[in-house]
């Protein structure tokens, strides 16, 4: 197949090129920082654009089978109204700009990002694709992201929302910014610790994606995550035990909240969500688990 992803320099992005390769797929990435390519594998095109902003980027999409819209810039930061507008608008403005530029009609395949957070904090509650939207801000965002890429379903294309849980992989993402911390003595959970985590391994989201492409009758919002969300402490035992580290320093909540602002309060919140959809048509994990999910992506 022929496959477009936007933001495709970035951490998922990076690995979902090197295994649709792998798959004797074509991959062409939109991205904005050439630098980025390292791990990008030689066969992978590239296009320098800013997907934001209309341009002849878009012409690809029409010859394309697949397109992978994962632009957006991170939330892993200080939220302030400025950050919260390039957030927002980095992934609305590109997924209306991918919209725009498929065709009615074509046999396309849509796989837009989402997020986890789409379900808000429910506390214990488990979220199947089936829950209600949230109220935070995180939440909102996603529920405008998501509308904007339905849009595609008008035009006869499949649409696949994807809402991301946490993706524990060895080249970045969560655990590149929660490892240094282990190895220096500091690591622990985040708060009391009691906040849901739902995360799903690099190799796991990876041949998700493959899947999704095989199997035609997936569509709408699809969660990925594990079956198996864990509490944030069980998941800092679990990395500490990895790296033979210990795992009992807690960051206060009050921290969290000064350093990060409203962000801190989402990362002390989680959500326990559930991948219903996966599960139904009969998805293989190959690291359910966290403890061995961790201990692959240690050793490696």
């Amino acid at each position: 197949m022929r496959i477009l992803i936007t933001g495709g320099l970035g951490f998922v992005g990076t690995q979902l090129s090197i295994r649709f390769i792998e798959k004797g797929h074509s991959v062409t990435v939109v991205g904005k920082d050439s630098n980025s390519m390292v791990h990008t594998p030689n066969e992978v095109e590239y296009i320098a654009a800013d997907t934001t902003t209309k341009g002849t980027w878009q012409e690809e999409i029409a010859h394309k089978d697949a397109v992978i819209n994962l632009a957006g810039s991170s939330i892993f930061t200080r939220w302030n109204d400025k950050t919260k507008k390039l957030i927002h608008d980095s992934r609305i403005l590109t997924t209306q700009n991918v919209v725009e530029a498929m065709v009615k009609g074509n046999n396309t395949i849509l796989c837009s990002a989402s997020a986890a957070g789409y379900y808000g904090f429910h506390g214990d509650e488990e979220l199947t694709e089936e829950a209600e939207a949230g109220n935070d801000f995180l939440a909102r965002l996603c529920v405008d992201w998501e509308d904007e890429a339905q849009k595609a379903a008008y035009k006869g294309i499949r649409v696949i929302i994807t809402r991301f849980g946490i993706v524990l992989g060895k080249t970045g993402g969560a655990l590149g910014k929660m490892i240094p911390a282990f190895k220096r003595f500091v690591g622990g959970p985040l708060g009391n610790g009691n906040q849901w985590f739902p995360w799903i391994h690099m190799e796991d989201l990876t041949s998700a994606f493959l899947f999704f492409l095989d199997q035609k009758e997936i569509h709408g919002p699809v969660n990925l995550c594990t079956p198996n969300p864990v509490r944030n402490k069980v998941l800092a035992q679990a990395l500490g035990k990895a790296l033979s580290r210990p795992s009992f320093l807690k960051t206060p909540a009050f921290m969290l909240r000064l350093v990060l602002g409203e962000f801190g309060s989402v990362l002390l919140e989680g959500q326990r969500a559930m991948p219903a959809k996966l599960i139904k048509h009969r998805f293989t994990f190959h690291y359910p688990e966290i403890a061995g999910a961790l201990e692959e992506l240690v050793r490696k």
